[in-house]
């Protein structure tokens, strides 16, 4: 019995010290606990005060382009401008020419291309996308922004909406859209790199250069083609690339679309631009000068020179200023400043907003043209202008504001017309042509071309009272 109790003893002694030496063995045990937790971003700061940070996030959108392409290729055209010289050297007569693309921007056939496509050439040739082919007649250009007006006989022509070159951001999808000579349309897809760009590729003064630079792969033969959101909106006219092998590389430049709006239509009603300028030298703001003055970053555009009885100096801007703002929309750099100056008329008010002596002031500048005055000029080209003998100008919104009314001014009557025998003197505001309202020359023009026998013109003029009204017969 001892000898049996004995070997339990060292039975159980043997499996203690056996379990004692398999714990100095394995080490220290892992406790592992499981728990519901909240998926974190991988950007997540463990901070009370990020909890409230926005974590969604918007890819671009569409990532296809098939509606605004089917949108925006009826609407592209190829231009063809030939020109003979008089003489070559054999003898005979030389032929030459340009090829670019445009634009329909109204069903009754205006299209909008580069001035470069179209200003060597006679003859202009418009190749619809449905292989249709017109001839065109120029109905304006604008070297200094390199736009030009064509215009086709014919109606029921698919168009393109301007859209709000403003409102295009940096970093979103665009199509460039061309239809170069023998290749019909061609589509390509880009983001906007980068706004209001200077190339200098313009070198007349007043000229304007605040291109739209895009990615989107542009080559020889797509000047003029159009530059469309992914709505099928039109943000901007392709105008040019930066390339040092004669090909795309990567950079291309398209003129705004608000830009391009605005000279479309003066070259329409008037067959030039209205160009309203300040009257004033600039100059970028550099990091250097803007510490000298106290301005807090390097944007604005600064004044050099304020020139007499200016648009400038009326309003009370002087040498040293900087322009912030034009109607609250920011001028950080010079093309900027001179995108939203070249969207007004001589005779328009824009609010100016200006840096001075380390304080931010505002003023209202009634701007002129370059002759100086507040006049629109008066070359709108209608033969039958012409005809009757007189020149007509658009009223500008400062004078419709103070007169309170809208109509068509006469600049000038030709000594022996029809007009002159109406005892009409310049400076007639005509408001009705045979009892219809005219409010801008392509108005009264149309109403003109339409009347037959005798016409009627009503109108008042500025220092007269009372209406006045004028006769002729309509041959």
């Amino acid at each position: 019995m001892k000898n049996i109790a004995i070997v339990i003893l060292c039975s159980l002694f043997s499996a203690l010290m056996a379990i004692a030496g398999y714990r100095y063995m394995e080490g220290p045990r892992e406790l592992i606990v499981q728990e519901q937790a909240p998926a974190r971003y991988a950007n997540y700061v463990d901070n009370l005060l990020t909890e409230n940070v926005q974590r969604s996030f918007s890819s671009a959108t569409p990532t296809s382009f098939t509606e605004a392409a089917a949108k925006v290729t009826p609407a592209v055209v190829n231009i063809r401008a030939s020109s003979e010289s008089d003489f070559d050297w054999w003898g005979g007569s030389s032929y030459g020419g340009s090829s670019g693309s445009g634009i329909i921007v109204s069903p009754d056939g205006f299209i909008v291309t580069n001035n470069h496509v179209i200003e060597e050439g006679k003859d202009i040739e418009v190749t619809l996308n449905d292989k249709r082919k017109f001839k065109a007649k120029v109905i304006g250009t604008d070297p200094l922004t390199d736009l030009a007006l064509i215009k086709v006989k014919t109606t029921d022509l698919p168009f393109l909406l301007f859209g709000n070159s403003d409102q295009v951001k940096v970093g979103e999808w665009v199509l460039a859209v061309g239809n170069p000579f023998n290749l019909e349309s061609t589509v390509t897809a880009g983001i906007v790199s980068a706004k209001g760009r200077n190339i200098n590729i313009l070198e007349q003064a007043y000229s304007i250069e605040s291109f739209i630079q895009t990615d989107a792969a542009v080559n020889p033969g797509n000047s003029g083609g159009a530059l469309v959101n992914t709505a099928g909106k039109l943000v901007g006219v392709n105008t040019a690339i930066i390339t040092r092998s004669g090909r795309y590389e990567g950079y291309s430049f398209a003129i705004p679309a608000n830009l391009a709006q605005k000279v479309v239509k003066d070259l329409k009603e008037y067959g030039k631009v209205q160009r309203a300028i300040l009257g004033v030298g600039i100059d970028e703001v550099t990091d250097q000068r803007a510490k000298s003055l106290g301005l807090g970053q390097a944007e604005g555009v600064y004044l050099t020179r304020v020139y007499d009885d200016s648009a400038a100096e009326n309003a009370g801007l002087e040498k040293g200023d900087v322009i912030v703002s034009i109607n609250g929309k920011k001028t950080k750099t010079i093309p900027e400043l001179q995108e939203q100056v070249g969207g007004f008329r001589p005779g328009d008010t824009a609010d100016v907003e200006y840096f001075r002596d380390g304080r931010t002031y505002k003023t209202r500048v009634i701007l002129k043209n370059k002759d100086n005055t507040e006049s629109l000029s008066a070359v709108f080209n209608a033969q039958i202008l012409d005809d009757l003998g007189f020149e007509l100008r658009d009223l500008g919104s400062d004078e419709m504001n103070r007169l309170k009314v809208k109509g068509v001014k006469v600049i000038s009557v030709y000594r022996g017309s029809r007009i002159e025998d109406t005892n009409m003197d310049p400076g007639f505001i005509i408001m009705k042509v045979n009892e219809n309202k005219v409010e801008t020359i392509s108005e009264l023009v149309a109403e003109l071309e339409e009347a037959k026998g005798k016409v009627k013109l009503e109108g008042i003029y500025e220092n007269f009272p009372g209406m006045y009204q004028y006769e002729f017969i309509n041959r």
